[in-house]
């Protein structure tokens, strides 16, 4: 599928964030299955704290742009306090349906101690909320401090191998063919109403 583009959204602001590190790999997969991608650093966006009252703020538009000209997305958090970073949290809440809605999505999250399974839970449930289908493949990094080597090559193949699989799986399933509307997903208006 050479006409894929996928968008990596990194949560972390961190300089030397492994977060935005593991996200390069994923887009490794995403070229080796024929895609394009590009890395959103979120540092790069003027994203105050999300206002309801007010339909933009900062660049706001801008990332929304980006996420809803995406043929897929892989959103990538360091867990924080058990879940995924407010960093992250806030530029969602800049996003919606129209971003979303029958988006393929994969998920990442790195931890500095054990598994970050509650992160990608959260996350997996905020995708559903938007009607995004998210891959059943998703790629946890424990003790992220010493999953790389000092050139960023991943010190354990079979981690490698995950998060390489979550950027193919990106591309493979960017055009999966949506369910139907039901009920429950005309009822869920997110934060408009």
């Amino acid at each position: 599928m050479p006409d894929v583009h996928v968008v990596a959204l990194g949560g972390s602001l961190r300089d030397g964030s492994h977060t935005r590190h593991a996200l390069t790999h994923v887009l490794r997969g995403v070229e080796a299955a024929g895609g394009t991608g590009e890395i959103v650093d979120l540092r790069d966006y003027d994203l105050p704290v999300l206002d309801a009252d007010y339909d933009e703020q900062g660049d706001s538009a801008e990332l929304a742009a980006t996420i809803r000209a995406a043929d897929a997305v892989v959103l990538g958090t360091p867990m924080y306090h058990g879940s995924y970073s407010g960093v992250l949290k806030n530029a969602l809440d800049y996003c919606g349906f129209e971003e979303f809605e029958g988006k393929t999505v994969g998920l990442l999250a790195v931890s500095g101690g054990s598994f970050p399974v509650t992160a990608l839970d959260h996350l997996r449930s905020v995708c559903r909320a938007l009607n995004a289908w998210v891959i059943p493949h998703q790629a946890a990094i424990p003790r992220a401090h010493s999953a790389f080597d000092d050139d960023g090559a991943f010190r354990d193949e079979s981690t490698e191998e995950r998060v390489l699989t979550l950027g193919r799986r990106a591309v493979g399933f960017a055009n999966i063919e949506q369910d139907p509307a039901t009920f429950e997903s005309g009822q869920n208006k997110g934060a408009s109403d």
